[in-house]
């Protein structure tokens, strides 16, 4: 590989370009041939290290990686051994089919890196020896200059040594919304990302101008090669439903294991069997046991998830973060386009006579003007005819500027820049349209904005009198004025007083222009002296990106569901908090930057992570070391953000989300989660529906368990009574696969819970089975034993019966005690007595037409009862069975009852909202 300077990399941004020459032993006319291929050599091409996915059969091996698993497979070799060999084709089967599911479902690859490697030029021109030439990006090295100009990407990371009016669009590296002015002066060492104006890094796109450039940094030494190494070393946390899915499934192993060891050895040493006999009892105990259809039921669950959270407008990437969103308690969430409609709006204006707001957001010219009195804004709209200095204002506003506002297929936008297009809105809110005031004030010259002026001039005739008219930064145009424009003519400028507006307005999270006049006669060309003196002030104007209405919505739901926004954005601090008190968010009185963040040790930033809920000028580092902060203190973190910048706190993040519409393809790929509509409300719909998928995933486990249960019970206690299976191993096999495929799916389909977004959070670190569902386990696994080996015994004993027709009895009663028990399962604590919790769910009766058709296929048809040694059973058999079933509804609807009169619940009822209300409070 390629070497590099082992030293720390100088601070670009910071040095000057002629020192910046210096350091890479270059020239303004570039380097040699030569030169550049000893330097290729040396720090390699221009590219991003490039990683393979894992092939496709690695990826089916890994579905395999499962303690469960391996057991049945065990058993089955074991089975094959002993010549059981349509036993052991039966497991394979099985292990086959669900490994399959798995290797499906999780889809294609990685692909994040690809993403950012594509962002990187093709081609690039370049100086070589004093003439210019177009190579390939991947041959540019640390000392090339380059030329880039509008509709170009900037190829490698350049320190700029000459820019002509350099606009450049880095929102997917900064966050910024809007495009950055470049110029060529160099900037403190310590100045963030978005402020190195006289940089321009690799990836981002040339909006304007051109600019000649020296390569400073090329391939993962630039800042979007850091970001992609960063991605490359995040580590993906499992989701803790499979963290709880392992952890059961250990205990589930060891315990199954153990029972199955000790039942063949009693029986061996107690009983005297066989021990080739008593190895299949135990191979038997444990197919029956393991619950091997459940992780088909969970994926499936999870699937119908990703299909309901598409309709509403989330896409789901992958199938565990459905149940993860379940578990959010903190969003970290960008600001603009996602809490914000990034639509910047004039909101106020200040003239001499006092302060003035703007009804409306966004780009439609619609809304009011409001007189300021003493703090308190009038109702009465004012009235636009008789305020001449307001009109002249918005007047000034819309002819020095290049915005111009359309509408098409009923929607309002801007052509140009968004904050001059709020100028221009503005106006048209007052009656002014752009186009008839610049039709009859035609331009004569113009001086455009350029970062080191920080304004813009331009020449009109107004009133039969040519002037000045400028617009920008208000501290720059104090400098310039010296009088202030009153209704009465002109006086002394104010400085401290205007200085104070300015304030203001910053500190209600607007950006501020200021727009000036000057009387200017006998000029055709301007020149920067005709501006930057001499300037009458009109006024100033704060502009606001507004929240989405809807966004504000969303994060009251969130809040009451327990859920924690917080904003963390590239935008300014006063800005930022701003924007998170109008949307309502819990802690606004305190936002910390991104060098706050990197001033903090890790302690520190985890012990104030919970009280700050606004991070302005954050870098990507600082986005993943706030994420690692939360998910230190414990929470399940949700982050969304739509570029390059974002992707590692993205995959970092318990569940990423991106935006579709403005987010980068490198965002999406790293993300879980993609919004199709860039709505921070699809979130909220999106956690509520992962919550639905949780609660309806814990009530399919709970309920196949005791079938697993029931079953092991049966022919444990079989063995250690010296008498006959009731159920062999093959017809195990065919229980767990029929009841998980048919019944367990129907519980997939219930609709949530009326309280879902009124419960707080749940504990991530929380026992998938806590112990009430443990004890619903295990006294439903105790009725099904007992109807099992009643029927079994009935048959046997009494009917005298053969072996096969008391199995198939006792299979039949295992099965269909499980369709009643489905029933029970709707509900956990509330009763299933009654039409909607008996009739209420089509899917539930579906699956128990569909089951009923199976059983009595397996019970009548010739081939499957030479399969698996079943025999057709009688009309009385059948009532018997129906008896046994409706007796375990009733005695499971009892259980409730009496639960319900004790007060002990599941995470739905009353009490524990009552539990969760008070820790809330507290």
């Amino acid at each position: 590989m390629p070497e590099r300077n082992p030293h720390p990399r100088p601070t670009w941004h910071a040095l000057p370009a002629r020192e910046a020459l210096v350091r890479l032993d270059t020239t303004p006319q570039g380097l040699s041939d030569q030169q550049a291929r000893s330097r290729l050599a040396r720090h390699g091409p221009n590219r991003l290290r490039q990683e393979h996915g894992r092939p496709w059969w690695k990826r089916l091996v890994a579905q395999f990686n499962n303690i469960l698993m391996l057991i049945l497979l065990a058993a089955a070799v074991a089975s094959l051994g002993l010549g059981h060999h349509l036993d052991a084709t039966a497991i394979l089967g099985v292990v086959l089919i669900i490994a399959l599911i798995g290797f499906l479902q999780e889809g294609k690859a990685e692909q994040a890196l690809e993403s950012i490697r594509n962002m990187l030029s093709p081609r690039a021109q370049v100086l070589r020896d004093g003439r210019r030439d177009v190579i390939p990006a991947e041959e540019l090295v640390p000392g090339d200059i380059v030329l880039v100009e509008s509709g170009d990407r900037v190829p490698a990371d350049l320190r700029l040594l000459e820019a002509r009016r350099l606009r450049t669009e880095e929102a997917a590296l900064t966050g910024e919304s809007t495009p950055v002015d470049k110029a060529t002066d160099a900037v403190g060492e310590n100045a963030d990302l978005g402020d190195r104006s006289g940089m321009a890094y690799a990836g981002t796109l040339v909006v304007q101008g051109t600019a000649l450039g020296l390569v400073v940094e090329t391939g993962s030494h630039t800042e979007i090669g850091r970001i992609s190494e960063m991605l490359r070393g995040v580590e993906t946390l499992k989701t803790p439903l499979l963290q709880q899915l392992d952890r059961a499934g250990r205990v589930l192993a060891v315990f199954i294991l153990g029972a199955a060891a000790l039942t063949a050895a009693f029986g061996v040493a107690v009983h005297g069997q066989p021990v080739g006999e008593m190895f299949m009892a135990a191979v038997g105990l444990a197919v029956a046991a393991i619950p091997e259809g459940l992780p088909a039921i969970v994926t499936i669950g999870l699937a119908l998830g990703v299909q309901a959270m598409a309709r509403r407008n989330a896409i789901i990437r992958r199938l565990p973060a459905v149940e993860t969103l379940g578990a959010i308690s903190t969003i970290f969430s960008d600001k603009t386009g996602t809490l914000t409609r990034n639509e910047m709006t004039a909101r106020a204006i200040w003239l001499p006579g006092g302060e003035i707001r703007i009804d409306g957001t966004g780009f439609a010219p619609q809304g009011d003007f409001h007189e300021v009195e003493d703090g308190r804004t009038r109702e009465q709209a004012l009235d636009l005819d008789g305020h001449h200095a307001l009109r002249h204002f918005l007047k000034v506003g819309v002819l020095c500027n290049d915005a111009e506002l359309a509408e098409e297929h009923g929607r309002w936008h801007i052509h140009g820049d968004p904050t001059e297009g709020a100028l221009v809105v503005a106006a048209a809110k007052a009656g002014l349209a752009a186009r008839e005031l610049r039709g009859d004030h035609a331009r004569q010259d113009a001086i455009p904005f350029e970062s080191e002026r920080r304004y813009m001039a331009t020449l009109h005739e107004v009133d039969d009198e040519p002037y000045l008219l400028v617009k920008g930064a208000p501290d720059r145009l104090l400098e310039m004025c010296h009088r202030v424009r009153t209704e009465d003519g002109e006086a002394e400028l104010d400085r401290a007083t205007w200085e104070a507006h300015i304030h203001a307005l910053s500190s209600h999270g607007l950006r501020v222009l200021a727009l000036a006049e000057k009387r200017l006669e006998g000029i055709d060309a301007l020149a920067d002296e005709h501006a930057e003196e001499g300037l009458v002030l009109l006024g100033l104007v704060g502009l606001l990106d507004p929240p989405r209405d809807e966004a504000i919505a969303a994060v009251k739901l969130c809040l009451g569901a327990g859920i924690r926004p917080v904003m963390v954005t590239g935008d300014h601090a006063v800005t930022a908090r701003a924007i998170a008190e109008q949307l309502g968010f819990a802690h606004t009185d305190r936002a910390l930057t991104g060098r706050d963040v990197e001033a903090m040790s890790d302690a520190e930033l985890e012990a104030c992570i919970l009280e700050v809920d606004v991070f302005a000028r954050a870098a990507p580092e600082h986005k993943l070391r706030l994420v690692k902060a939360m998910q230190a203190q414990g929470g399940i973190c949700a982050m969304t953000g739509d570029g390059v910048n974002d992707g590692p706190a993205l995959k970092r993040a318990d569940v990423g989300v991106a935006m579709g519409i403005q987010g980068t393809e490198a965002a999406k790929e790293a993300a879980e989660m993609v919004l199709a509509d860039d709505n921070f409300a699809t979130i909220a719909a999106a956690i509520e529906e992962g919550r639905k998928v949780y609660d309806n995933i814990r009530k399919t486990i709970t309920f196949l368990l005791p079938t697993n249960g029931g079953q092991g019970l049966a022919i444990m206690l079989a063995v250690l009574g010296g008498i006959l299976l009731p159920v062999t191993p093959l017809q195990a096999l065919w229980v767990n696969m029929v009841v998980a495929v048919t019944l367990g799916l129907a519980l997939a389909f219930e609709k949530a819970e009326p309280d879902i977004m009124r419960r707080r959070p749940r504990d991530p670190s929380a026992a998938l089975l806590d112990l009430f569902l443990l004890w619903r386990v295990v006294f439903v696994s105790v009725l099904l034993l007992v109807g099992v080996f009643g029927v079994f015994a009935w048959i046997l004993l009494y009917q005298q019966g053969s072996e096969a027709l008391a199995r198939a009895g006792a299979v039949n009663m295992l099965v269909m005690g499980s369709a009643a028990y489905l029933i029970n399962s709707r509900f956990l604590i509330r009763s299933s007595l009654s039409m909607t919790g008996l009739f209420g769910s089509r899917p539930v009766w579906v699956a128990i037409a569909l089951v009923v058709a199976l059983q009595l296929a397996w019970t009548y048809l010739p081939f499957m009862q030479l399969i698996f040694g079943s025999a057709a059973l009688g009309l009385v058999h059948w009532l018997v069975i129906v008896a046994g079933s409706v007796t375990i509804l009733l005695t499971v609807e009892l259980e409730k009852w009496v639960l319900r009169r004790r007060d002990v619940t599941d995470s739905g009822s009353p009490s524990r909202r009552r539990h969760d209300e008070h820790a809330a409070a507290r």
